[in-house]
């Protein structure tokens, strides 16, 4: 340690601020603020050598991730300082990996010198449990931890300033004062899990989710309502525990369960370590992009007012229910570690912990309208692409308040309710898909609107100020041939640092996530490329996908051929007064519908049966076949590919296309004495079933599905369609083209009709 660390020296002493030296135990190392403490102390802190808390992650180790840490962005100017071999080095012999986490510390050093407490979870917003767990159980479980070691380390206990809870006027920085008991509050936290497990499970909650996800998931088989279902009661469990967090925190004065959390953790850091060793608590504010340190702009991924900004840069908030003179109190990351660094490094004398706000509303204030027309400005000169920002302008707020806003908002998210049910119920056309593109687009703005709405509305319209006079008194103490390591607030120039370096650095990350994850990017519309492969499948559909037919239709041309339209028109009227039975059991259940309407074939000879499908129902199929789906069979078969026609219904209906393909897969009826039953020989290949048959052929006929092709028309074709490589949405229906819009699939319009016997014979 330094020499100033050693005397004790307190935050108002005048000694110039040291250099770090000894062991260094860093939590939440991996972390925006983390990677940034840990740059700083191989930049500027030789004589320092850090130990990361890490748990392993997905089949990583903690030296793993520890080691790639180094490839990191914030590192750059450090390695190439250094040169990469010298970096590497320098990094390996002074950095190295803890297995843990906040949950399991397990053993730690006995040789520390300080501790670095910068893990929390990175939500506003999660499940009670999970807050308290992370927050306050995390530094319930560090600091037994490290009392157990029988060292003395100065601990530096990374809080926030919103700590404070729901209040008004100047928070100073000191102990808060309330009477929450951290200990109940985590136990009762725990035990809310556990209510709202079993209470997910009682009868009338599972059939309300049961009867939800079949109503949604009905038509694509019973594992996939099943699994709908499951998700759907996690959801529900996850969606009250926060609500339970969100509750417990403002009954007890808190905006949400992360301040109450981080407000225990400091309690219990007060209790388990404060009252007999040295501890220093520092609270940043909102914590953003660097303004210098380690490079202008330098941030790891989205931070607390990054994605309100580039929602209003999308043109996603017309409005918003902030209070415009409120402080929007925003304090660059590399403030941030140098004052967690100036604090390591002037530890308070021993059961009397030090508070540190690292914050500009009360040096350099930032008024929220002040913000927003920094922040339009910027998007009105450099709009986002691709959005309405481009080109109808940026919204302009009128900062109606909160009762208007969620007024408009609560009329937006029914009518956008309203508008997507009706759309699911017409049929998909390019001009409805259109609109449920339109539609998509829009509900996910109202969400967005919500969901900021409701995390962001207490930072915008607070009223309390944070007092920073130790922060100040400390910083003055950084020596003079040290600029970059200081964190005067009064240095920021808010329009540069918003225009120029912060919602610049946001933008670029936002582009490359665009980038990443291909969002943004058309639906693709032309056909792709066909590799010449033989260990690939190109599967098609029969009804809605090569043929515009069904299996009622095909029954009545079954009649038509066989008897003439007056048999057709008898067929008809029959099939009408079965009608409600039929579409109840379409509705419970694919293969039931099947089932039960196939039973109309009961008596039929199988003879005359396959006398009409040569007659005059083949010319009626190839009228309805479409000449671009078999011409895509053509393109397949040329490119080596297996093709395969696949139908639910029975095998006798597809054969005037069997040839065109090098396998049909379909359904058998029963016979007596040459007569049909009715009763079909397997259950119909529809929904899952297509979905285990598909695997099954793939393991079993050594095809790659990842490379494979798949063509369907019905949202009930989303279970095999899932499966391969390739899968295309044909003329499909409001909900298949809602998924495959989602999934990013290509979506076609096959022509119907144009087939004709010649054709079939070229082919």
């Amino acid at each position: 340690m330094t020499n100033a660390a050693v005397a004790g020296a307190g935050a108002r002493s005048t000694e110039p601020v040291g250099r770090l030296s000894g062991h260094v135990l860093l939590t939440g190392g991996t972390g925006f603020v983390g990677q940034a403490v840990l740059e700083r102390l191989l930049a500027s802190h030789p004589d320092t050598r850090v130990t990361l808390l890490v748990r392993g992650k997905a089949g990583q180790g903690a030296d793993d991730r520890v080691r790639k840490l180094l490839s990191k962005p914030v590192f750059k100017a450090w390695r190439e300082a250094l040169g990469r071999e010298e970096a590497e080095r320098v990094f390996a012999e002074r950095v190295s990996a803890l297995e843990g986490s906040l949950n399991d510390v397990g053993e730690l050093p006995g040789d520390l010198d300080v501790v670095l407490h910068s893990a929390s979870t990175v939500s506003f917003d999660p499940p009670i449990d999970e807050a308290f767990a992370t927050n306050t159980g995390g530094a319930r479980n560090l600091y037994t931890a490290l009392a157990a070691t029988g060292t003395d380390p100065h601990v530096v206990h990374v809080s926030t300033c919103y700590v404070g809870g729901i209040r008004k006027g100047v928070l100073p920085e000191a102990r808060l004062d309330h009477d929450a008991d951290w200990r109940v509050e985590s136990d009762a936290a725990a035990a809310a899990r556990q209510r709202m497990e079993l209470r997910s499970r009682e009868p009338g909650v599972l059939r309300t989710l049961m009867a939800e996800a079949r109503a949604q998931h009905g038509k694509e088989g019973p594992q996939a309502v099943a699994h709908a279902a499951e998700a759907a009661r996690v959801e529900w469990v996850k969606s009250r525990l926060v609500l339970a967090g969100r509750a417990r925190a403002q009954s007890l004065g808190w905006t949400d369960v992360y301040t109450l959390t981080k407000a225990l953790a400091e309690r219990a850091a007060e209790e388990l370590w404060g009252a007999e060793h040295r501890l220093s608590v520092v609270r940043p504010s909102v914590i953003e992009s660097a303004l210098v340190h380690p490079a202008p702009g330098w941030i790891d991924g989205f931070k607390v007012a990054d994605p309100l900004i580039l929602a209003f840069g999308r043109g996603q908030l017309p409005d918003f229910p902030g209070v415009p003179d409120s402080v929007l109190d925003i304090v660059p990351v590399d403030f941030v570690v140098n004052a967690i660094l100036a604090a390591a490094a002037t530890p308070p004398a021993a059961g009397g912990p030090r508070y540190l706000h690292v914050a500009s509303g009360a040096s350099n204030p930032l008024p929220f309208h002040e913000m927003y027309g920094h922040v339009r400005e910027y998007f009105t000169a450099n709009p986002i692409p691709d959005t309405p920002g481009a080109t109808d302008g940026m919204p302009t707020w009128r900062f109606r308040g909160d009762r208007s806003v969620e007024r408009s908002l609560v009329q937006a998210e029914r009518l956008v309710g309203a508008a997507n049910s009706v759309l699911d119920r017409l049929p998909s056309t390019p001009r409805t898909r259109s609109w449920q593109k339109t539609m998509g687009k829009r509900k996910r703005d109202v969400a967005s609107m919500r969901t900021l709405s409701d995390l962001y509305r207490a930072y915008v319209g607070t009223e309390v100020i944070f007092d920073d006079a130790e922060a100040r008194a400390l910083n003055a103490r950084i020596p003079a041939d040290r600029p970059d390591e200081g964190f005067d607030v009064t240095r920021i120039d808010w329009p540069d640092y918003l225009q120029r370096v912060h919602v610049p650095a946001v933008t670029q990350l936002m582009r490359v996530f665009s980038r990443g994850r291909d969002r943004g990017a058309p639906t693709p519309t032309s056909a792709p490329a066909l590799p010449q492969r033989t260990d690939v499948l190109a599967v098609f559909d029969l009804e809605g996908t090569v043929v515009d037919s069904n299996i009622v239709q095909q029954l009545l041309w079954v009649r038509q051929s066989e008897g003439g339209n007056a048999a057709a028109l008898g067929e008809a009227a029959s099939i009408i007064t079965r009608l409600p039975a039929y579409l109840a059991a379409e509705r419970r259940d694919r293969g039931e519908f099947i089932r039960t309407f196939l039973r109309r074939y009961a008596g039929m000879p199988s003879a005359r049966l396959t006398g009409a499908v040569r007659g005059r129902y083949t010319d009626v199929l190839l009228a309805h076949a479409s000449a671009d789906a078999l011409e895509r069979v053509r393109q397949h078969r040329a490119a080596g590919h297996r093709t395969v026609l696949i139908t639910g219904s029975i095998g006798v209906l597809a054969e005037p296309l069997a040839h065109l393909f090098d396998e049909v897969v379909a359904g058998t009826m029963h016979e007596e004495h040459g007569t049909l039953t009715g009763y079909l020989g397997a259950p119909p290949l529809v929904d899952e079933a297509r979905a285990v048959w598909l695997t099954r052929a793939a393991q079993h006929g050594g095809y790659d599905l990842s490379a494979s092709y798949a063509y369907g028309d019905s949202v009930a074709d989303l279970p095999w369609l899932s499966l391969v490589g390739t899968a295309t949405a044909v003329n499909p229906d409001a909900r298949l083209a809602r998924q495959a819009m989602q999934r990013r699939w290509r979506v076609v319009e096959w022509r119907r009709g144009g087939v004709s016997r010649a054709d079939l014979l070229q082919s």
